[in-house]
């Protein structure tokens, strides 16, 4: 057989095959496994089921099918590098490992790689300044603007004036957990009211001291910036010396059911912040039901469907979902690159109406995201646990956070991190 012959023997091949079909990567760096796989677990389901959703109902994301790879990370920040760095070659448009700890290392690799970096209300919180972290994001809302939200649920019971009271923080001894304590000591200035702070040492087992502290102390509330199983032993050992639990609120990685069940009714009452709704009253969970639960192809047991952590890893994905969704629209191809991600990230915009769309109304705030706001509105909302009909409800709009507070310490971490690292402003 000739040159010829072989080419068009290899030409016809490759017709009856088909062409290589295309893929929509997202990895999910998930842990399934170690002191907070509690919390890891819920999340990885709804990122995941979202995303067989997408491709068993709609065929993917403008005809191309997505992958979700995932890659277990235990919570432990070593092993997350590894994930990324094992992962970014498959085609990746945008990692969120779900760990402040991960996010502060991938930092300079997504830069440097010109992959995205989502961390939806966590890592690095002056990543909201677009105009210095062209590759990082966290809308809709970070650690600062949760602190405030905090504080203004407060003001808010009581008639705006929290001046003389006691407040005490109690926090994950690790990057995460030390992320609001700045902004808590700013708003302390000028509310007038006293801050102290409690660090619990990972993974969160022993809290007796600072909850002995407490209630030698008597402060007039505790905030919590707390994760896996410290949430739950917090809320037992209030529950011990008998704080008040309406004066009891936690972040929003510490208020889901894993926090508030084992402590049964003596969690009634408990408060967390919420930046999104939760529960089984959203249209999508109908074709949760149909296209992946029932259809077998549900990432985990189909226990967590509705919780509050698989809510957010359904979010997160939706979000992710919608940034390639415009990220097509603005490029005009279906099989875009990272680099088209960042774009479509940069330019996602997330109304009522889509998200009434999606079978997710109401379901959190409408905001745009522009080259200088990676951060979104900074909004949250509070809900409170009811420990006898075993749900969480919510008690407030979206509060928004204060932004004359938040704003020059965002711009001042953000400039600090773009000095330290020669970087050039963007959206000049």
């Amino acid at each position: 057989m000739n040159f010829k012959k072989l080419a068009a023997a290899a030409l016809a091949a490759t017709i009856a095959a088909g062409p290589a079909m295309a893929e929509l990567v997202f990895p999910s760096l998930s842990y399934r496994t170690g002191p907070y796989a509690a919390g890891g677990i819920p999340f990885a389901d709804g990122y995941e089921d979202y995303m067989t959703l997408l491709n068993e109902r709609d065929g993917g994301i403008g005809g191309v099918k997505i992958s979700v790879p995932e890659c277990e990370t235990a919570y432990n920040t070593e092993k997350g590098v590894e994930c990324y760095e094992s992962t970014k070659g498959l085609g990746s448009l945008v990692y969120q490992p779900l760990s402040t700890g991960i996010t502060y290392q991938l930092i300079p690799k997504v830069s440097a790689d010109e992959i995205p970096l989502h961390t939806m209300g966590y890592g690095r919180t002056s990543a909201a300044n677009g105009e210095v972290f062209e590759w990082v994001f966290n809308y809709p809302a970070n650690y600062w603007d949760g602190a405030s939200v905090a504080i203004t649920h407060l003001l808010d019971i009581n008639d705006g004036d929290i001046s003389g009271k006691k407040i005490a923080l109690v926090f994950h001894n690790s990057a995460y957990g030390k992320e609001p304590i700045r902004t808590l000591e700013k708003l302390s200035e000028k509310h007038g009211y006293e801050l102290t702070t409690l660090a619990v040492d990972h993974p969160g087992q022993e809290q007796k001291s600072q909850w002995l502290q407490i209630r030698r102390e008597r402060p007039d509330y505790v905030i919590m910036w707390g994760w896996g199983v410290m949430n739950q032993v917090a809320v037992q050992e209030a529950a011990n010396i008998r704080f008040p639990m309406e004066n009891f609120i936690g972040n929003w990685w510490a208020g889901s059911e894993n926090d508030v069940i084992p402590a049964g009714e003596a969690a009634h009452g408990y408060k967390a912040l919420a930046m999104h709704g939760t529960g089984m009253d959203y249209p999508i969970y109908e074709d949760i039901q149909q296209y992946v639960v029932d259809a077998g192809l549900a990432a985990g047991a189909g226990d967590q469907v509705g919780t509050v952590l698989y809510s957010r890893g359904l979010y997160a994905a939706m979000l992710a979902a919608e940034a390639a969704r415009t990220a097509q629209e603005i490029h005009g191809t279906a099989e875009i690159t990272p680099a088209m991600m960042r774009d479509g990230m940069e330019n996602l915009k997330i109304t009522e109406e889509r998200m009434a769309e999606l079978g997710l109304p109401d379901f959190g705030p409408a905001f745009e995201v522009s080259c200088v706001n990676h951060g979104g509105p900074g909004e949250a909302m509070v809900q409170q646990w009811d420990a006898e009909a075993q749900e969480w409800n919510l008690i407030t709009d979206f509060i928004k956070s204060d932004d004359d507070v938040i704003e020059p310490l965002i711009e001042a971490d953000s400039m600090a991190y773009a000095e330290e690292n020669a970087l050039d402003l963007r959206c000049q």
